[in-house]
């Protein structure tokens, strides 16, 4: 069962990663008046907060286990997705930015939780993870059906509830699973 629910946190995990970059220059330039190259520019701070996160995670994991910074980062996500749902403007772009701090943990430490205790079963257990990033392909097409029905900015709760159950896996990893 770790290797399964690794499996679909992986393929929520990447989703979330290509729904939330494809979609920031469009969420930015909703939610302010940042021309298109600014809005751009944005991207690369993003990008920039997931590079220092890395620095931060390596760095948390020699103090705590890794299935308890992943539940913290992917909450810490799903706040971030969902309260830009709610604020709107100039802080709402500040929390879509501030995922990236956060994302750059979760496959990492989402992969070695998964295939954990696999001994000589890993590499095929590699291999289910390594399939598991087709979700970079489907959870973008959920977002943007709700994005075109209900609103681009509304859209962010799908990444909200695919961090949930990532926080869930890191909870249920650190508890036994």
């Amino acid at each position: 069962p770790r290797l399964s629910l690794g499996a679909v946190s992986i393929f929520l995990y990447v989703g979330d990663e290509v729904a939330i970059g494809s979609a920031m220059i469009n969420f930015v330039m909703t939610e302010s008046s940042i021309d298109a190259h600014q809005a751009g520019n944005m991207v690369a701070i993003y990008w920039g907060l997931a590079m220092v996160g890395r620095f931060i995670g390596a760095h948390l994991l020699r103090r705590m286990h890794a299935a308890s910074l992943l539940c913290a980062c992917a909450a810490a996500a799903a706040l971030m997705a969902s309260g830009s749902t709610l604020l709107g403007g100039y802080q709402a772009i500040a929390l879509i930015l501030g995922i990236g701090l956060f994302n750059s943990v979760m496959f990492p430490n989402i992969f070695s939780l998964a295939i954990e205790n696999l001994g000589k079963d890993a590499a095929s257990g590699s291999g289910v993870l390594c399939l598991a990033i087709v979700g970079g392909a489907i959870v973008p097409l959920v977002f943007g059906y709700v994005a075109d029905h209900a609103g681009l900015v509304y859209a962010y709760y799908v990444p909200a509830a695919c961090y949930v159950w990532i926080a869930a896996y890191g909870f249920m990893v650190r508890t036994g699973l």
